[in-house]
């Protein structure tokens, strides 16, 4: 009988909460559950997966506990991401140990990330001798090192990463892989997660998970017959092989490294509760202001280059007096926004790198013009009042991409926190046109770019657009992203104590929808960011 991989293969999840990793974890009562014949076989792949708060509904996953800042005002990230690391023997308890670290700390966007994922593909050699229980998963030869050492490095310093996803029935990476962003804690956990130097370097917490032996190898019998579909001799066999030889050799002198032992795995809630307190305290170590800043910077300075303002023609004059005006209609105020929208898309599309071209006309001539080269254009609204500038983006750009981003103002910190995210795929090499409708210290804009920059779009290919900015916003992104193009419609030169521009347009997106934003909301395109 096709067995399926062997040794540190440890599926997430299997035992349910009446498990024994959740239960009293004691031998005899792991025993008495032990299944004597074997189970078909499930379909199983690892797991990486960000664990925030969220909101899930049947479009959308918003994250109820915000992102805060992870930059300063000058636009590059301060501080990097914790990294909690858990080793231990295979079925020891590392993923209860990572699932309560995880629930104990309370803290938006933590990412567990497996070295499950991050096995090797195998050969058809290998894949025979895995059938017969003959491959050993626990070598360190087993797992793509430098694949894992890569991702994590990139995770930790805020980037957007691509995590494979393994298939433990084919032994072989599937087709889609994951992406995963925005990791404030990284939990990471794996039997060979202390064994290499250049990963122990991104450590920034040891965890070493050390559960009984006899226990150990009980897990791994019922897990094994139960979800995998193997027979009690092939998993003996196997362990006696390879898990606890390796075990042994590379996992058990791992210890040493460790900052804390914890013995009993997840059932162990004082050493739980020493780890959650020491991250807890490194995070608040780690907070950032960035408002504040901003709202003491580049005062006096002269608009930068980077900035195209819509020329003031009679026309566009005409139309902010009737968007500014407190007593325009609702229809009248949504017509002449669209309106300006429309000119500002298109003013915006000039800027884009044009390459010269001749056509022949239907008159049989040929005519000398200009063409976009073959780049894609993204564009990225910043929600929800930039959201009202998609529809004149794709009148004007076929077949145009469109991602979006959510920034809401925490009203205790006043700092904008990232809530939502959506990105369309291979976006790094587009032109991404980001809109928002006001802009008034430029917060909630600088975020958004951070964020592009993290999934690498490069910094000039982002155009910034908005109706209204004010000096202060657009000192902000131009001083911290200076290739970023800036182009608005008007500038205005203030904003008052509570950040909303003066003589500004209102709550652009209350008087869009014909909405009263409660006094909890506050978005980007409200009064601004």
């Amino acid at each position: 009988m096709a067995a399926a991989a062997a040794g540190a293969e440890e599926r997430r999840g299997g035992w349910g909460a009446a498990g024994p990793e959740r239960g009293s974890g004691s031998l005899d009562s792991l025993l008495s559950r032990l299944p004597l014949t074997p189970s078909p076989r499930k379909r199983t792949a690892s797991q990486c997966k960000p664990e925030p708060p969220l909101l899930r509904t049947s479009k959308r996953t918003i994250y109820t506990a915000g992102r805060p800042p992870w930059y300063s005002e000058t636009g590059a990230p301060v501080d990097e991401a914790f990294v909690i690391g858990l080793c231990g023997g295979s079925a020891s308890g590392k993923t209860t140990v990572a699932t309560r670290i995880i629930e104990a700390l309370d803290v938006p966007w933590v990412v567990l990330l497996s070295m499950d994922s991050f096995y090797k593909v195998l050969d058809e050699g290998q894949q025979a001798l895995a059938a017969r229980s003959d491959y050993n998963f626990d070598h360190p030869d087993a797992f793509d090192f430098e694949l894992l050492v890569s991702v994590l490095r990139k995770l930790k310093k805020g980037k957007s990463v691509k995590v494979p996803v393994y298939d433990f029935t084919t032994h072989s990476r599937r087709r889609e892989w994951k992406t995963v962003y925005g990791a404030n804690v990284i939990v990471f956990e794996g039997i060979l997660a202390f064994a290499n130097k250049e990963l122990l370097k991104l450590l920034d917490m040891k965890v070493f998970v050390d559960t009984d032996s006899d226990i150990r190898l009980v897990r791994r019998l019922q897990r094994d017959i139960m979800e995998r579909g193997r027979d009690i001799v092939g998993v003996i066999k196997q362990y006696n092989k390879f898990v606890k030889p390796a075990f042994e050799q590379y996992i058990e002198p791992t210890v040493q490294v460790a900052d804390i032992v914890v013995p009993r795995g997840g059932e162990n809630f004082v050493a739980l509760d020493l780890i959650v307190q020491h991250v807890h305290s490194q995070l608040e170590k780690r907070e950032i202001t960035v408002r504040a800043a901003l709202a003491s910077a580049h005062q006096g300075q002269p608009l930068p280059k980077t900035l195209s303002v819509l020329e003031n023609t009679p026309q566009v004059r005409g139309m902010h007096t009737i968007i500014r005006n407190k007593d325009t209609t609702r229809d009248e105020f949504i017509f002449y926004s669209k309106r300006l929208m429309r000119l500002l898309i298109e003013h915006a599309l000039s800027f884009l790198p044009l390459k010269s071209v001749t056509v022949e006309t239907p008159q049989g001539t040929t005519y000398e013009g200009k063409r976009f080269h073959r780049q894609r254009i993204t564009g990225v609204s910043i929600l929800r009042a930039g959201e009202t500038m998609e529809q004149a983006l794709t009148a004007v750009c076929k077949d145009i991409r469109l991602g979006k981003i959510l920034i809401q103002t925490n009203h205790d910190t006043g700092e904008p926190e990232l809530h939502y995210l959506r990105l369309p795929k291979e976006i790094s090499e587009d032109y991404v046109i980001l809109m928002d409708s006001t802009v008034s210290t430029g917060a909630a804009a600088m975020m958004a770019v951070r964020v592009l920059l993290d999934h690498d779009v490069q910094e000039d290919k982002i155009f910034l657009l908005s109706l209204l900015m004010a000096e202060m916003g657009v000192h902000s992104v131009a001083y911290a992203f200076p290739r970023v193009r800036i182009i608005t419609t008007a500038v205005d030169k203030r904003i008052n104590e509570e950040f909303h521009i003066i003589p500004g347009i209102g709550n652009f997106g209350d008087r869009y929808f014909g909405t009263d934003a409660p006094s909890a909301w506050c978005e980007s395109d409200s009064m601004d960011c």
